[in-house]
């Protein structure tokens, strides 16, 4: 019994490994590849810079409807219970289908990994929204949400709130922003690696641990000198992750390493992987512009980002690729996020920024620009990543 269950863990993460190495196998091809000289997109180009003139952000707001920024309590519990009911359906789908027919474990594991890691990404979103109080008008209740839906990610709600609020005020701000930003040549963490594709979800939960050199924020740390005056919150939130660890313990007293590995670890790296996606793509591509703190303001920093489509799932992550309009107005909705998008476009097309190349494919091209030019010179002033030369072969 202990040789058969043994063979299946080996089976399980041999299977999870061949996913990721070739993941990373496509990185290293995309690597070997000159960079995409034409994208599809909008405000990609030298020639379509934001002008000098921009609007103001009460411009802006003017241009949307009002009742994109009125979060509806009824249609966020909705979205609440249904990522809740999404992911508990998925599991028992899936682990009765294991149960009646076991032939059909290991081909449909995979596909069990990407459905269940998708429905994680979105229970996140949706704890992100409570987070900037979106989600409805009532604290005590997106407090409550938020906590639920992050815990079960294992990820420290109150916490990442205040840094993600950081990030959120500083956009763009190479001075001040919290993450994937560059770094000037003379600081101390500008000659550190970058493991290929930031280990993707690695990369997440390394963050929460230890930051984003040089500003090393200890998401899992009460006491970090970001979160003084929220000690109670910070607090509730850790207590949330223990009694998660507790139920994780428990699983797996109760099924086995094995079923802990393929039904909650697998779906959970693959929320991270989306997270480190998510985050670098939305803030990182040709033309989109880093300011010291000297020139940057709020409103040239929250334009500075890009939106995406993810397909399929778009929907299924709550639109978090309309990113422009997130940025500019947190407290809309993710339900509102098309419609406020649309609107945007329309008042302002000079204004817009839009990459329509598939979501993997930038992601490599981009991580590809940002491991060779993530140092910039320090008298350098509005940063831009540049198109970089073919190898000769």
């Amino acid at each position: 019994m202990a040789l058969t269950e043994s063979f299946k863990i080996a089976a399980s993460m041999w299977l999870f490994m061949r996913a990721f190495a070739k993941a990373l196998i496509l990185y290293i091809n995309e690597n070997k590849t000159p960079a995409q000289e034409n994208l599809k997109g909008v405000g990609l180009t030298e020639d379509t810079k934001l002008p000098e003139k921009l609007p103001t952000a009460v411009d802006i707001k003017k241009a949307l409807p009002r009742r994109c920024f009125k979060p509806e309590l009824s249609t966020s519990m909705y979205y609440f219970v249904k990522d809740v009911v999404q992911v508990v359906v998925c599991y028992a789908v899936f682990y009765s289908l294991h149960q009646a027919v076991p032939m059909l474990y290991w081909p449909s594991m995979v596909f069990y990994w990407a459905i269940q890691g998708t429905f994680f990404t979105a229970v996140f979103v949706l704890g992100h929204d409570c987070g900037h109080d979106s989600f409805s008008n009532y604290p005590l209740l997106n407090t409550i949400v938020g906590n639920i839906m992050h815990c079960f990610l294992l990820t420290p709600y109150y916490m990442w709130k205040l840094s993600h609020k950081v990030h959120h005020k500083f956009n763009a701000n190479y001075d001040k922003d919290e993450v994937f930003y560059p770094v000037k040549q003379s600081d101390s963490t500008s000659e550190g690696k970058v493991i290929p594709a930031f280990g993707f979800g690695i990369g997440w939960f390394w963050y929460l641990c230890f930051g984003y050199r040089p500003r090393t924020v200890k998401h899992f740390d009460v006491f970090q000198p970001l979160f003084a005056g929220h000690l109670f919150n910070c607090v509730l939130s850790l207590t949330g992750i223990i009694l998660m660890g507790f139920a994780v313990y428990n699983y797996y007293m109760a099924y086995g390493f094995l079923a802990l590995f393929n039904y909650y670890l697998v779906p959970l790296f693959i929320f991270g992987s989306y997270t480190v996606i998510i985050t670098f793509l939305h803030h990182t591509e040709m033309n989109i512009p880093w300011y010291p703190a000297k020139s940057w303001d709020f409103v040239r920093g929250q334009l500075s980002t890009i939106d995406r489509h993810y397909g399929i799932v778009h929907g299924l992550i709550h639109n978090i690729g309309t990113h422009q309009m997130h940025h500019m107005f947190t407290k809309i909705p993710h339900y509102y996020l098309e419609e406020a998008t649309t609107h945007f476009r329309a008042s302002f097309p000079d204004l817009v920024r839009t990459c329509d190349e598939p979501i993997m494919s930038s992601f490599f091209r981009m991580f590809k620009k940002y491991d060779a030019q993530k140092v910039m010179d320090d008298k350098t002033e509005i940063y831009y990543y540049k198109e970089m030369p073919e190898k000769c072969n």
